[in-house]
């Protein structure tokens, strides 16, 4: 059997079984605490109004028992894996990616409900991507790899910070972080991974927004506070699986 199609079978079966423990992962995720609000005479911030201005938010005990919520998650963790395993191989990338589908999935369905991306499942999976860079290194004696996955890990949340410091309302911190992960991954990946999954999340973020802005002649659509999250990592998927194919065919 081709090895490319041995992998993403792997993929389609591993990632869909991490995938359909999604709803009973998300039940035991900690509850975020409630918006702090502003002292008494002080302006709120502006992450602090955009917040106290948006609808409850839905509870993750509930999200997690929302109907075929394990179909869906178990479904688009598969078909995800499957295409890295298609893209990829046994490539030594392979093990960690397949690893971080399910987590991106919940990561995809929590953010895209709750406008929230738990740190207490971003950080943990940051530090095995860390790791694993690192066991490359001590079972290969090469360092390049963890050295591209940290600088780029480094460099990507830099941007992303200085784009929520700029216009808190825009981008939650909750984004910074998943942008740390998903530069470190992609900069195991290589730099057209990195470049091309970027440049997809944000063009794949922004432009049906101004598609709805221009077609309804209504520019508050473009101020309303939209779930980032899913497109981020919808993007870096796309640069991993396609990314490099992409670039060949338009500049090979």
């Amino acid at each position: 059997m081709n090895e490319h199609l041995a992998a993403a079978l792997v993929g389609f079966v591993s990632c869909g079984a991490g995938g359909a423990l999604t709803p009973y992962l998300i039940r035991v995720l900690p509850e975020p605490p409630p918006v702090p609000e502003a002292e008494e005479g002080v302006e709120p911030t502006a992450a602090q109004q955009a917040r106290l201005e948006e609808p409850p938010k839905e509870l993750y005990a509930d999200l997690g028992r929302r109907p075929r919520l394990g179909i869906v998650a178990a479904a688009v963790s598969a078909v995800a894996g499957a295409g890295v395993g298609a893209a990829y191989g046994w490539h030594w990338l392979l093990a960690l990616l397949l690893a971080l589908v399910p987590v991106g999935t919940l990561l995809g369905i929590v953010d895209h409900r709750t406008r929230l991306l738990p740190s207490v499942v971003v950080l943990p999976a940051t530090l095995v991507a860390l790791a694993y860079g690192g066991l490359r290194w001590a079972t290969t004696g090469h360092a390049d790899d963890l050295v591209r996955g940290a600088v780029f890990l480094v460099v990507v949340r830099t941007v992303f910070w200085l784009l929520w410091f700029i216009r808190q309302a825009g981008m939650g911190f909750g984004d910074v972080r998943l942008s740390a992960l998903l530069g470190c991954v992609l900069g195991y990946a290589g730099g057209v991974p990195l470049l091309v999954g970027l440049y997809a999340a944000f063009l794949l973020f922004a432009v049906p927004g101004l598609v709805v802005a221009i077609a309804k002649r209504d520019r508050k659509v473009l101020k309303r506070a939209y779930p980032f999250g899913p497109f981020l990592l919808f993007g870096a998927w796309l640069g991993l699986v396609a990314g490099e194919p992409l670039v060949a065919a338009l500049w090979g």
